[in-house]
């Protein structure tokens, strides 16, 4: 019995990517002319998923280091092999249950937005989600990849199947996503011929056993390579797709890209700079780090002031996330163990309140009909369950405790000081302030009411929602609620989730 259940947790990694996988085809299968057959199949899997990833935890936790999964039995560098130590497995994690408790909530959406397409929508979001936990578990630059395009190439009609300008939105989307993944492929091209394998470890160990470390073609390989990423994960100024492609996307991909997308590729970045290249390289033969520190500076400022501008909720929401892909690039950079702690430890806590925040504005526009600022005007005595979740969302985005935007960011201000980058830290700071005055402002009109100054300009016919709810169901507020405890949780819990993090990060 004890050797089935370790063959099972074994197994798990496996069952985490494959669930929705073959989810994806039963769907498709089984789901043709049924609308309502899409979601039971959809839950199922990523049900299947969810406790994968969870035994694939706590297998991890349990052996004290990492698994190693080889698909086939083939050993490297001639088969694919999955590596999993905690910072992926509890990446993976959120991963499916993000895209679990999405479906919960998007139930009624998918219906009413999606329609007869409704088979079809669930179809690429259980692709995409198989996509995103391969893209954390393998080992191998070229499977890395295949799979960062399938879930480019899904997340692409996902948000065609929004409003009219979605689809604009989408192939703006497609123009800069197929330039970053074409810079990756190249770089991982240049690697492949210099090293002669596509496993990520062993291109570390064959650079270090053939001495190539000075030589040029590596150097631009990292960089096509992180450029690649960047503009993967809407680092400033590369950020021009997101902003539209998440605000006009169907409710349901707004609400699962935005937590997950950007950090997956920010996850992808800390993989390609320890794993592929090594610390040493990354923080000193590339030569790059005091640049890169001095860009996340000024993404966090930009993304700040341009949130600040927007009168568009779902907009002004893009725009801050864009400053939170500045706060993780620049703390994976600054070159020591608090800065790389908390650009890991921020993956799961900015997926967590993005989550939570991006639920609860979706409810508010579709229930108020309105996207701007304008539709909080008295929404703590209108809707007092869901302005709950959206202020446990905004402190954490401001960074109180004992939320886990707090935690994030203390590691984080700790490694800039530690590394006497003061730039980084003050815009940290600022970023911090920028948020307050965003969401206090929010806060002063949803608990007093019609404020005395004018009225946010710029409404955009196709923000508005096309059937708005009559009333808030239970199956979008519980989703909501738990986003909201998983913003504490992971705030409470963040010096264990740190030390985990410090341990698979060998630092």
């Amino acid at each position: 019995m004890i050797e089935f259940f370790g063959f099972l947790a074994h197994q798990a990694p496996l069952v985490t990517v494959l669930a929705p996988a073959f989810g994806a085809l039963l769907v498709t299968l089984f789901g043709r002319g049924k609308a309502e057959a899409g979601l039971p199949l959809a839950l199922i899997s990523l049900s299947l998923s969810s406790v994968g990833a969870v035994v694939t935890l706590f297998h991890v936790l349990a052996s004290g280091g990492e698994l190693r999964y080889r698909l086939g039995g083939w050993a490297p560098p001639f088969g694919i092999e999955y590596r999993i130590d905690a910072l992926a497995a509890l990446t993976a994690a959120a991963v499916v249950l993000v895209g679990l408790v999405n479906a919960v909530f998007s139930k009624t959406r998918v219906a009413a937005e999606a329609g007869e397409k409704a088979p079809f929508f669930y179809t690429l979001y259980l692709f995409l989600l198989a996509g995103l936990c391969g893209i954390v578990f393998t080992n191998d630059a070229f499977n890395l990849y295949v799979l960062i395009e399938i879930t480019s190439l899904t997340s692409y009609a996902l948000i065609a199947m929004g409003n009219r300008r979605a689809a604009l939105s989408s192939f703006n989307y497609v123009i800069m996503g197929t330039v970053g993944a074409s810079l990756y492929l190249l770089g991982v091209g240049y690697l492949y011929i210099k090293t002669g394998t596509l496993n990520i470890d062993g291109m570390r160990a064959a650079m270090a056993e053939a001495g190539i470390w000075g030589d040029a073609s590596i150097t631009v390989a990292f960089i096509l390579i992180l450029v690649g990423l960047w503009t993967k994960m809407a680092f400033f100024p590369l950020h021009g797709w997101m902003p539209n492609a998440y605000s006009y996307a169907p409710t349901a991909v707004g609400t699962l890209m935005a937590p997950l997308m950007t950090k997956v590729m920010v996850y992808v970045m800390l993989r390609v700079m320890l794993f592929a290249f090594g610390a040493d390289f990354s923080y000193g033969g590339a030569g790059c780090g005091d640049i890169v520190v001095a860009l996340s500076t000024v993404a966090i400022v930009a993304g700040s002031l341009l949130a600040l501008a927007r009168s568009d909720i779902k907009k002004m929401l893009t725009y801050l996330i864009v400053a939170e892909v500045g706060y993780m690039v620049g703390g994976a950079w600054v070159g020591n163990e608090a800065g790389l702690t908390g650009a890991a430890y921020h993956i799961l806590s900015d997926a967590a309140m993005t989550f939570c925040l991006f639920m609860a504005v979706s409810i508010i526009v579709l229930r108020t009909g309105d996207h701007r600022l304008t539709a909080f005007t008295g929404l703590f005595r209108k809707m007092p369950l869901t302005m709950i979740g959206f202020t446990v969302g905004a402190l954490s985005m401001i960074g109180l405790p004992p939320t886990c935007g707090f935690f994030s960011k203390w590691y984080l201000v700790g490694g800039g000081i530690e590394a006497g980058r003061w730039d980084y830290v003050v815009a940290l700071l600022f970023s911090s302030l920028v948020n307050a005055v965003i969401f206090f402002r929010i806060f002063e009109r949803a608990y007093f009411g019609e404020m005395d100054e004018p009225a946010p300009a710029g409404d955009d016919a196709d923000s508005r929602p096309s059937q708005p709810l009559e009333r808030v169901p239970w199956s979008m507020l519980v989703p909501l609620f738990l986003a909201a405890a998983a913003v504490l949780l992971v705030g409470l819990f963040n010096n264990t989730l740190a030390g985990w993090l410090r341990a698979a990060l060998a630092i």
